[in-house]
């Protein structure tokens, strides 16, 4: 072997894998180096993959050429569309996922991309030679040379776990942390920071009181996360909700002295949105029950993961207390909760493409960057392993906009306000959400992925023919003429409104009541048309809907993200002095300074800058 590669990618969590494939895929010659073969993909947390905005996310990874769509889709055990009740704007899949057959899903993948080695090891070395990252070592010795490197190391970078007073050091369970590489890139000037995260107790469904609980059946309709997925081949299963009682909150109060959160132990931020039960406890201390969710670990294995009970209190009390829920009074569990403390980089020192500002060709992705989650952190491999890619053949940066993706407002909100607790993505995250919705992500992404080489021409050619699709069924619908007195005897059926004078389709599918396919039972011209569709056909009857019920809100969306794309032309970057410029605020220079935004929408973004610090930089731009 020769240990020199254009890219070398650190860490094999959903981060490393999407920025290796990515690079691979590019056509950089690639060396995903990770500490275990047999734990690619992990999902460390919950066996889940997708929710709210988290979800779209994925359906932007497919659409850009990535893989998480498509490992999900074979993995699925069951498959649910959160916020039906809200507009599509808030739709958001989930999938319940097997977790052993996820990860050897992902391997496959790996071992069979071109360009691409898999090296079992620890890095605990970068190498940079005149600000320019030259490669890695590891922890067998074994000196790797590249000329990009992408950290996406997860919680593993000086990992510390936590059950109440004992503290035992890892990446997660049963998994040794990595030392030495966080001291080798801080050296350099990049800033560290601690951050905090948890998981619940792991059960044997065996000893569950079914009975006692209730059943949370899944959707096995058309969707799917990937738009070239094939349906789901798994056995679908129930998840089981439940909710902790008084007894059970007593308990747990009696083990809050040896709670690492509270006991001074942890001294790092955990999620605001993922909090353990005891801090529901203390910051709920009026509400008598917390909802917990039982979902299956996989499709043959009776481990089962009780959502909403993370907790690093002592194994003892976790246990007690749990068997005083009625469905767990005879529970056996395989290992308790614990949390977990380990090193992050301050994401303000990245650019948009997610290189260093400090080290040349070094990247960051991942909870490396304080985000949380397995969605988030492929988003941004992905992002990190195209633009590793480009650093090594030349080209343009890839950076995604914050009207193009959530992967965009991901990057865009790390890099310009950074973190103070783990970052989770939100669809109120995104001021363009109308445009950023989970049914048009392949609408928006694959023709720029396909541009730069990366979505293939099969993905391609499917997003070309469900466009025209699209467009000729809305086509027809704002063309064709219904007549008042053939059409209104179906309206009162349908529930809604007679006509008094003719319209055309289109005016009658903006109706809330009207869906394309209810319609189309009266007009056998449109019923038609629905019929010749073949590929993809309910998808494609979908995205044509929303399209045409929503199409004033998402013009009135693209005005306003047109109005902000003027800043984002205005480049700002290295043009200014800011401690010269004291007609700005002390806070905006300070700011400004650290950030150094590439435009002026960004530094608008920036928390602490005022719009009258924008005009200010305005007037002395001449503009």
């Amino acid at each position: 072997m020769e240990f020199k590669y254009d890219v070398i990618v650190i860490g094999a969590g959903h981060a490393g894998c999407e920025a290796a494939c990515a690079s691979a895929n590019l056509g950089a010659k690639t060396c995903l180096i990770t500490m275990d073969m047999n734990k690619i993909a992990q999902m460390s947390c919950n066996p889940a993959v997708g929710g709210i905005a988290k979800g779209q996310i994925v359906r932007e990874v497919d659409a850009l050429g990535g893989y998480m769509g498509i490992v999900t889709d074979r993995t699925a055990i069951q498959f649910r569309m959160l916020n039906r009740s809200k507009g599509p704007a808030m739709w958001s899949p989930r999938a319940q996922c097997d977790r052993a057959k996820f990860i050897w899903t992902w391997r496959e993948i790996l071992e069979n991309t071109p360009n691409l080695h898999i090296w079992q090891d620890t890095v605990e070395e970068l190498l940079v030679e005149n600000g320019e990252v030259t490669g890695v070592t590891t922890v067998w010795g074994v000196t790797f040379f590249a000329k990009c490197v992408i950290v996406t190391a997860g919680t593993f970078l000086n990992g510390l776990m936590h059950i109440g007073r004992k503290m035992v050091p890892g990446g997660r369970t049963a998994e040794p942390a990595s030392y030495h590489l966080t001291e080798s890139i801080t050296r350099h000037g990049i800033t560290v920071g601690r951050m905090k995260t948890g998981t619940p107790v792991r059960i044997d469904g065996r000893s569950v009181h079914f009975e006692d609980m209730e059943p949370q059946p899944g959707e096995n309709d058309f969707h799917r996360f990937s738009y070239i997925s094939e349906p789901r081949a798994l056995k679908q299963l129930e998840c089981w909700t439940c909710f902790t009682n008084e007894e059970v909150h007593e308990i747990l109060r009696t083990g809050l002295p040896d709670s690492p959160l509270y006991n001074g132990q942890i001294k790092s931020i955990g999620p605001r949105y993922c909090p353990s039960i005891e801090t529901k406890l203390f910051t709920f201390p009026d509400k008598e029950q917390h909802q917990l969710f039982l979902e299956p670990e996989g499709e043959t294995t009776h481990e089962m993961y009780l959502n909403g009970f993370s907790s690093s209190l002592p194994i003892d009390v976790q246990i007690h207390a749990l068997k005083k829920i009625p469905a767990f009074r005879d529970m056996v569990v395989y290992r308790p909760g614990y949390a977990i403390e380990y090193d992050f980089f301050d994401p303000t020192q990245l650019q948009h493409t997610l290189e260093s500002k400090l080290v040349k060709n070094l990247f960051l992705a991942g909870q490396v960057n304080g985000t949380t989650g397995y969605e988030e952190a492929a988003g941004q491999g992905l992002v990190a392993g195209i633009n590793a890619a480009i650093n090594c053949a030349g080209g343009e940066p890839f950076i995604l906009g914050r009207d193009e993706a959530y992967i965009g407002v991901l990057i865009d909100d790390l890099v310009t306000k950074g973190v103070d607790e783990p970052y989770r993505m939100f669809t109120s995250r995104a001021e363009y959400r109308i445009l950023l919705r989970q049914d048009d992500a392949d609408m928006r992404l694959t023709e720029r992925s396909y541009n730069i080489g990366l979505a293939k021409q099969d993905r391609y050619e499917k997003m070309k023919s469900k466009r025209e699709s699209i467009q000729h069924l809305i086509g027809f619908a704002q063309s064709y003429a219904i007549k008042a007195n053939l059409i209104n005897d179906a309206l009162q059926q349908l529930g809604t409104t007679p006509l008094v004078r003719g319209c055309k389709l289109s005016d009658l599918i903006n109706r809330p009541q009207i869906t394309l396919k209810n319609i189309a039972e009266f007009v056998p011209a449109f019923k038609n048309e629905l019929d010749k569709l073949t590929d993809r056909k309910e998808e494609t009857i979908e995205a044509a809907e929303i399209q045409m019920k929503y199409q004033g809100y998402i013009d009135r969306e693209k005005i306003i993200a047109d109005k902000i794309h003027r800043l984002e032309s205005i480049r700002i970057k290295d043009k200014f002095d800011y401690d010269q410029l004291n007609s700005l605020t002390i806070e905006a220079r300070q700011k400004l300074k650290r950030i150094n935004p590439v435009t002026l929408a960004q530094a608008s973004r920036i928390p602490g800058i005022s719009p009258s610090d924008i005009n200010v930089l305005l007037v002395l731009l001449g503009r």
